[in-house]
């Protein structure tokens, strides 16, 4: 097992500044130093001792919370979870929007890391980005190796405790749902493509598609930000490729409340000519008329599992990977094809 001096010497620094630098003295330190002795931490793969780990962790009161963006209704649920968990230990949240940015989020990692937070909590979407993944994986090993806690929200490669909802079977039930009300042109507004999220609820789509004998073309699918612009710009997209569809699935809610507007503003009844599903069960789904049909996720649920997990006490034999259940909720923007009964 590699020791201090191990990483000192890899380094070519003192003990000391190896010290400073993982226990996050205030001392000020080069970057450079820095990056050099944590590189040698990362590849030696240095477990500083467990009491010091303990003493260091008696003083960390903050828990970061690293986000997409916490004014996107998703993420506002999830961290009101996050909060309300973290609240009654006495913790004060950190909350970091990295706005779909991974350098962001890697930066947010390092800032969170060099304050002493007790735990972080990522709760964005992975990316399909290798190099950055490997990275982001690194620096959170780094930073539990110094006695820090990770829980993460969704499919990432980090190897750790896990809230995971139920992407892909969230989006075969909205699929589902469509085809088994008579629909087969059915258009889909994804979200960006470099998003897991994305993948995993398309992915659903397209295994309720194989099921009932369809498939979704490429044409049938729009991809955009996972915002009410995003969904209408996508809407107004698929309408133009596809003249035939009977149904729109948005792989959230607030893409298809921007969907909903732009049928609105084409005169296109909802849901007598046209049938629209969207994901997630934002508070706004039952505001809109007419209401949206959509997927519920317990977003407040997968907040406060997600910060028990980050702070649960004792050592931990095996990472905890908990699954968030998707149900189909069906309200009035969702009906039979206008040729059918």
């Amino acid at each position: 097992m590699a020791t201090l001096a191990d990483v000192a010497r890899r380094a070519g620094v003192s003990t000391a500044t190896v010290s400073r630098i993982i226990n996050n003295s205030p001392k000020p330190v080069a970057e450079a130093l820095r990056e050099r002795v944590l590189a040698a931490v990362a590849e030696l793969q240095f477990v500083p001792n467990a009491n010091a780990q303990q003493l260091a962790r008696a003083d960390r009161t903050a828990v970061g919370v690293i986000v997409h963006d916490v004014s996107d209704p998703y993420f506002a649920e999830i961290t009101r979870g996050l909060q309300r968990v973290a609240t009654d230990h006495g913790r004060l949240v950190i909350i970091c929007n990295s706005y779909r940015d991974p350098e962001r989020e890697l930066a947010y990692v390092d800032l969170l890391h060099a304050h002493q937070t007790a735990a972080i909590v990522l709760a964005g979407s992975g990316y399909h980005d290798a190099p950055i993944t490997a990275r982001l994986d690194a620096k959170l090993r780094i930073y539990e190796s110094t006695g820090g806690r990770v829980a993460v929200i969704g499919r990432h490669e980090h190897a750790g405790d896990a809230v995971v909802p139920e992407n892909e079977p969230g989006g075969y039930l909205a699929g589902d749902a469509l085809y088994r009300l008579g629909h087969t042109a059915i258009g889909v507004i994804a979200g960006p493509r470099h998003l897991t999220t994305t993948t995993d609820r398309l992915a659903g789509l397209r295994r309720a598609a194989r099921q009932h004998g369809q498939r979704l073309g490429a044409r049938q699918v729009a991809y955009a930000d996972f915002d009410r612009n995003g969904g209408r710009a996508a809407a107004a997209t698929l309408l133009q490729d596809n003249p035939g569809l009977t149904a729109i699935a948005a792989l959230n809610d607030s893409m298809a409340v921007g969907a909903l507007a732009c049928l609105r503003e084409r005169g296109i009844d909802v849901p007598g000519r046209m049938s629209l599903i969207g994901f997630d069960d934002m508070p706004i789904s039952v505001d809109v008329t007419p209401p949206l049909s959509t997927v519920r996720l317990p977003l407040e649920e997968i907040g406060v599992r997600a910060m028990s997990l980050a702070l649960r006490e004792g050592e931990r034999d095996a990472p905890l990977v908990e699954h968030a259940a998707a149900r189909l909720v069906l309200r009035g923007s969702t009906a039979a094809p206008c040729d059918r009964p």
